[in-house]
């Protein structure tokens, strides 16, 4: 019996509980009503009723601030229950509970014992601590308590279940089957008691008797084709193949519709080497109407999340994906699982499409929605992020991670002003998470900045920077706009220089550090910095290309620089100044 169900039985016994919550007081005050009033004291018969109607209180309120959640009030009352009656075991069982339920074992099984020893014939009290024995593992004692509840009630089986079953936890295998044979002697022929004790002849080493548990089974019940599996499995694991396959082969003898042994099979042939045949009854597997599709998808993801053991290839991945589509045509997840396929294999477009079919079918699944977004970010398909960002919100529009992806897409698609108003709505949704009060931050920054509203944009970038300070994107972004303006070039410089300590190969970041550098007139550092990041992009990126220049005719090498430049302009940058620096061999502040 779990905790939850003996926190509900005793509400329930809560009136005979109170009466009995202090079982030396209550004699005291039978004495006093039985004796003559000469031999009482008025003050003591007060007192005692002042202390029973203290401890009820107490009592009632623990267990209603209990049922609130409020565990700490809870045992502040209860000890204080325990103050006015050291002996209370009801108190002591409810301050257990609670102790039990925050995994303080050690507290909650010195109270239960104690409140054992007090009043011996509670089983609720011994049900509790056979459970915390058994958390603790702490088995043998558990299978003790067990079974002195057996001794109180032995037709109840679910007792005699479980002092069988701690008995084979602690290891007393002998003690065990005896335990499960006279449950047996009781019961009869029982499906768990046999399997139960097969398993514990197989630990023992005694395989004979293990056999005739699970022949046991099918004489009483030769329909049942699970028990010809449990017999295919035990040959199996001994190494007898040709009697594993005959039981398999029954199986469908039995129950010619079970998909299920199909499975069994392909594991079958997997186990003795013969991947082809294993493959072919794992189709059947799956083409069967008879097995439910969780089935089939949580077999899938073992075959397919290990090929080395399952020795599933591409090809096949793809088989068992079309079976499954051609069998549950209505059934989203399906799609989803091809999806998943193709994106393992790099074919992001082809995987968004499969998703986006899943949604026909079950549209209100938000990480499906999530994934799709994730990959029109990835696909830089702003046109898709914004139209499904859109659809989106419709359906969740409490999602706030909804609002920053279709506030990107607004930035890409530089509809700044749509920016602002979908960063300022996003952030109503946001609780309790600076990360992405951040990055919406960043992006409207972004938009003010575009928008040409410069000041407001720096006070943004300084929010977003200061809720989140790891977000290297802000960082790099505002490091470039202020060098851009030649505003704050030492702060622009901390904040580039932390983000390439973290990316170190980065050719955008690294521009953005050679430029802060450039700025500051710090040309031969600059220098450096600028050919790190031509290494890293390739020696084909334009901008990088013409700042390049730049910084070589601040070092007066004017020729190279002139080079650079050209190599800028055919590398795509078509900009006026560029070709005034090339016409007039000259530089020119942007």
């Amino acid at each position: 019996m779990n905790i939850t169900k003996i926190k509900w039985l005793l509400l329930l016994l809560l009136p005979g509980l109170l009466s009995a919550c202090s079982g030396s007081k209550s004699v005291v005050r039978q004495e006093i009503v039985v004796a003559d009033e000469a031999e009482v004291d008025e003050n003591e018969l007060q007192l005692e009723e002042q202390q029973q109607m203290e401890f009820a209180y107490l009592f009632v309120e623990a267990l209603k601030e209990k049922a609130l959640g409020n565990s700490q009030q809870a045992i502040q009352l209860l000890s204080g229950c325990l103050k006015v009656d050291p002996n209370s075991s009801a108190a002591m069982f409810e301050l257990a509970t609670i102790h039990a339920e925050n995994n303080d074992f050690t507290s909650a099984s010195l109270l239960l014992e104690k409140a054992i020893s007090l009043n011996p014939d509670n089983k609720w009290y011994k049900l509790l601590l056979a459970q915390i024995y058994q958390q603790t593992r702490r088995f043998n004692q558990a299978a003790e308590i067990y079974g002195k509840l057996v001794e109180k009630e032995p037709e109840n089986m679910e007792y005699n279940f479980m002092k069988a079953v701690m008995l084979s936890n602690s290891g007393k295998v002998d003690e065990a089957i005896d335990a499960y044979n006279r449950m047996e002697e009781k019961v009869g022929v029982n499906e768990q008691i046999a399997v139960a004790k097969q398993q514990l002849y197989i630990q023992d080493g005694q395989v004979e008797n293990a056999f005739q548990e699970i022949q046991k089974l099918i004489e009483n019940n030769p329909k049942e084709p699970k028990y010809y599996g449990l017999m295919a499995d035990l040959y199996q694991n001994q190494g007898d193949s040709v009697n594993a396959l005959k039981y398999y082969q029954k199986i469908q003898e039995v129950d010619p519709n079970n998909g299920f042994v199909y499975f069994s099979l392909a594991n079958y042939y997997l186990q003795n080497g013969n991947k082809k045949q294993s493959f072919e009854e794992t189709k059947k597997g799956f083409r069967s109407e008879d097995v439910d599709i969780q089935t089939k998808l949580q077999l899938y993801m073992m075959l397919t999340s290990n090929p080395q053991n399952s020795g599933i290839e591409a090809e096949q991945e793809e088989q068992l994906i079309n079976i499954l589509q051609e069998v549950h045509p209505d059934e989203y997840l399906v799609y989803t699982v091809r999806a998943e396929s193709l994106l393992k294999r790099g074919k992001s477009k082809e995987a968004r499409t499969e998703l986006l079919n899943a949604l026909k079918l079950e549209n209100n699944d938000y990480l499906l929605w999530e994934r799709v977004l994730f990959i029109d970010n990835d696909l830089q398909d702003w046109d898709g992020l914004y139209s499904h960002s859109i659809q989106a919100m419709d359906l969740f529009p409490n999602q706030p991670q909804v609002y920053f992806l279709n506030a990107i897409a607004c930035v890409q698609l530089e509809n700044y002003e749509e920016t602002v108003s979908m960063v300022e709505e996003g952030l109503m949704y946001v609780v309790d998470n600076k990360g992405l009060e951040g990055q919406f931050l960043m992006l409207k920054g972004e938009a003010l900045y575009k928008l040409g509203k410069i000041k407001d944009a720096f006070g943004i970038f300084d929010q977003s920077v200061e809720m989140d300070p790891n977000n290297h994107i802000a960082l790099n972004n505002y490091a470039y706009y202020l060098s851009l303006t030649g505003e704050n070039l030492d702060k622009a410089e901390r904040m580039s220089g932390k983000v390439i300590e973290r990316f170190p190969d980065n050719a955008t970041y690294l521009d953005t550090y050679a430029w802060v550098l450039f700025k500051k007139g710090e040309y031969k550092l600059a220098r450096f910095y600028m050919e790190s990041a031509l290494k890293n992009s390739g020696d084909n990126n334009p901008t990088l290309l013409e700042h390049y220049g730049d910084i070589l005719f601040k070092l007066q090498q004017t020729d190279e620089a002139i080079q650079y430049w050209q190599k800028a302009r055919e590398f795509g940058e078509d900009s006026e100044i560029l070709e005034r620096k090339i016409r007039e061999r000259n530089y020119f502040e942007e």
